[in-house]
């Protein structure tokens, strides 16, 4: 008797899901033609769109929100995400019956790498014909760099060309913390894993001072570069012009930084085009030979001056003449990872905090691990697209969903996405996958790992509070914060310091496919931009997330032609439920988890994998 083949009948048993999707996709198809016959009937078309840009501009939009959520003042409406944006100019730079966009700022509060994805994106409307004008009252570094990527830009007169260049400051309490009778010790694997300095030290040491100079160069340099190209400006008389700032923004348009200064209101009048027989600020007036045109311009004031057709997103979206597209039956898997990794679930809060693992967003290694895991048991997704925006965490949370990483990449090709960070235990859980994309100005690396410990012994004798302990075991009291660090304390502690380093270094060895080593030089908690990331071979290209959705696919078979769209598909954990992983390599498996037992018996809290941190003023 021939037994059935598996392999058929799993196909055979996917045909009329496959048949399901490829009517779906003709109706689609199908359906656009009428609605564009019908826009070119009534001559529908659209100027420019105009967009309103502020705040975080988070990579991935934010889960919907409940009821309640969306009636509770203390959840503040979700800001606009990249991922909506560029799915807007995506519709746009399809339009063939749309001129340009216009963009208002009103206040950017991302990070470097999130300013050159929206560079990117206005790259990419120009590459398909489309004008964008950046009006801005702010000219800092942050919203300048945004801007410039622009094809015009425009200002209020009362702006100010404010770019000064990029400013790192360290804040040291240890001289503070001890009048408080508190001190900390800091036990890391180098001096370069300076993620506690400011506890330990009353200054920069070398090495952080090192560290910094090399960001500043890389990330000064990157920025000028991008600018300057932008503006058709040689890069050196660019960096005079910021060394000569600030400039008033009548300068600033000699100088060729901005192209005009306008309030909003005059907008529509300055992105006209111009009509003949009609006057408008391009068209200069002869006084002395034409008086009668003069006055009668006086007369109507600017009610004769053309104006440009801008309408809101709203609006504009029912006229967009659309492209028709194929879908494929597959898909891309997004996932995203971003704050702290903890032990636990993953945390958010109304507001965020500057408080580390409480105040702010954390990642659970609990909710990842259970998002990984349920990605593995779909079928149809042909990639996936891993997300990493995080400054590290807990050693072990890490540890957890680098193993789940690993385990989808020998399913379906994965591609990391690192934001403004994926440094630290963010680089831990990102080696694994086939392929790393980043931009030039994400800040990763900080291969290392480091822990520290309080002792509150004079605080509490300056507060006359009579502490008495009592213990069983040896080293019952090593995580205790009432006495500083014994020479044996300290000693275990780098024990399992380098331990886990050397963990982290395998990883990273095997992932990357570099020498073991050879590794010390560019780990030991070293910091770097995407791009010396690059130069480095810990990443492996450079774009943004769209371009990371197109290299998932790629590798995952799909067409990425003109001709067809790419299906995305968001995936989150579920709240109840646990799934337990297949087997994977069942013998090696269990000596690994044997020695990580053995480890957490012996040292019992978790280790810290974390870079400093690092901000653009």
């Amino acid at each position: 008797m021939n037994k059935s083949n598996p392999e058929r009948l799993k196909k055979m048993s996917q045909l009329p899901g496959q048949a399901w999707n490829w009517l779906t996709d003709a109706w689609s198809i199908s359906d656009i033609y009428p609605r564009n016959w019908l826009r070119r009937l009534r001559h529908a078309s659209v100027g420019y769109v105009l967009m309103t840009v502020s705040g975080p501009l988070p990579e991935r939009a934010a889960p919907s929100r409940s009821f309640l959520q969306r009636k509770l003042p203390i959840w503040p409406k979700p800001p606009l995400s990249m991922e909506y944006l560029n799915g807007r100019l995506e519709l746009i730079a399809d339009a063939e019956n749309v001129k340009g966009v216009l963009f208002i700022f009103r206040g950017l509060q991302c990070g470097l790498a999130t300013i050159q994805n929206f560079r990117r994106s206005l790259e990419r409307l120009r590459e398909a014909g489309k004008e964008s004008i950046v009006f801005t009252p702010y000219l800092d570094l942050r919203h300048y760099y945004a801007a410039s990527a622009a094809d015009r830009i425009y200002t209020p007169p009362g702006a100010t060309f404010n770019m000064l260049g990029l400013h790192a400051e360290v804040v040291f309490l240890k001289d503070a913390l001890q009048q408080i009778g508190v001190e900390v010790d800091v036990v890391q694997i180098s001096p370069y894993k300076t993620a506690f300095d400011n506890l330990q030290h009353t200054t920069l040491t070398s090495e952080y001072r090192e560290q910094l100079n090399w960001l500043l160069d890389d990330q000064y340099d990157m920025i000028t570069a991008d600018i300057a190209q932008s503006r058709g400006l040689e890069q050196s008389v660019f960096s005079g012009l910021i060394d000569q700032a600030p400039h008033f923004a009548d300068r600033a348009v000699e100088l060729g930084l901005i192209d005009g200064v306008a309030y909003e209101d005059e907008l529509a009048y300055l992105l006209a085009e111009a009509v003949p027989g009609q006057v408008d600020e391009t068209t200069p007036v002869d006084l002395e030979n034409d008086p009668g045109k003069a006055g009668q311009q006086e007369k109507n004031g600017q009610e004769d001056r053309p104006k440009a057709d801008i309408k809101s997103w709203p609006g504009a979206y029912r006229l967009l003449m659309e492209k028709p597209r194929h879908r494929p039956s597959r898909f891309v898997g997004v996932i995203g990872m971003e704050g702290m990794m903890t032990m636990g679930p993953s945390r958010s809060s109304p507001i965020d905090l500057p408080i580390p693992f409480i105040g702010s967003a954390t990642a659970g290694e609990q909710t990842i691990v259970d998002s990984l895991r349920r990605a593995e048991r779909l079928n149809d997704m042909a990639a996936l697209v891993f997300y990493v925006d995080s400054g590290g965490g807990v050693a072990l949370a890490a540890d957890f969903i680098g193993r789940e990483v690993e385990r989808i990449g020998r399913k379906i090709p994965i591609v990391v996405y690192m934001g403004n960070v994926a440094a630290s235990g963010g680089y831990y859980v990102s080696a694994p996958a086939e392929h790393i994309m980043c931009q030039t100005g994400t800040m990763t690396g900080s291969i290392g790992v480091i822990t520290m410990r309080p002792s509150t012994r004079d605080l509490f004798q300056k507060l006359m509070i009579n502490r008495v302990t009592l213990q069983r075991g040896e080293h019952a009291n090593l995580f205790s914060d009432a006495a500083p660090m014994s020479e044996e304390e300290r000693n275990i502690f780098m024990d399992s310091v380098v331990y886990s380093y050397d963990q982290f270094k395998s990883i990273v060895a095997s992932g990357r496919d570099l020498p073991l080593d050879e590794l010390d030089p560019i780990c030991e908690g070293r910091v770097w931009t995407g791009s010396q990331a690059k130069e480095l071979h810990l990443v492996d290209s450079h774009g943004d997330f769209v371009d990371a959705i197109k290299k998932a696919a790629e590798l995952g078979g799909l067409p990425v032609d003109d001709n067809h769209v790419i299906p995305v598909v968001n995936l989150s954990a579920k709240r109840n439920g646990y799934i337990l992983p297949q087997p994977f390599e069942e013998v090696q498996e269990i000596g690994r988890l044997l020695s990580r037992e053995r480890f957490q018996e012996m040292f019992g809290r978790p280790l810290l994998v974390l870079p400093y941190q690092f901000k653009i003023r």
